[in-house]
């Protein structure tokens, strides 16, 4: 099987306090905490070609967002993929649920998918891609 995810885009998780745990990251672990997205970046290169950047992203969102809807968990992966509508094509094809909203922007693409125990799962397709 081709591989679809090639990387992990970011990780995302609920807090009861996301300003204290922010400045938690921030002050005990050094994170770069941007208090205007609530996130930080680490930045790298591909491997296979060490002129091409990449990022990874850590944020972290208040307890009652609705950008983890309709997903429960307190947690959300973002995978990152080549070819966002194939990927999403395939998986609803294979059963998988899949939201029906993408969003496009100067970040790239965006999709969603939902594993079986109701974990929402974040799909990016890079611009660079």
């Amino acid at each position: 099987m081709k591989p679809r995810v090639t990387g992990i885009g970011g990780i995302f998780f609920r807090a009861k306090s996301a300003d204290r745990l922010r400045a938690w990251y921030r002050t005990h672990l050094g994170l770069p905490i941007d208090p205007v997205w609530g996130g930080c970046q680490f930045f790298w290169r591909e491997a296979q070609a060490p002129r091409k950047k990449g990022a990874t992203t850590l944020s972290v969102f208040e307890a009652n967002t609705r950008y983890f809807k309709p997903g429960k968990k307190e947690f959300m992966i973002n995978f990152r993929v080549k070819n966002l509508k194939q990927v999403l094509a395939t998986l609803k094809r294979e059963g998988v649920w899949v939201d029906p909203k993408t969003e496009q922007s100067a970040l790239g693409k965006f999709g969603w998918i939902m594993d079986p125990e109701g974990q929402r799962i974040e799909l990016w397709e890079p611009p660079d891609c």
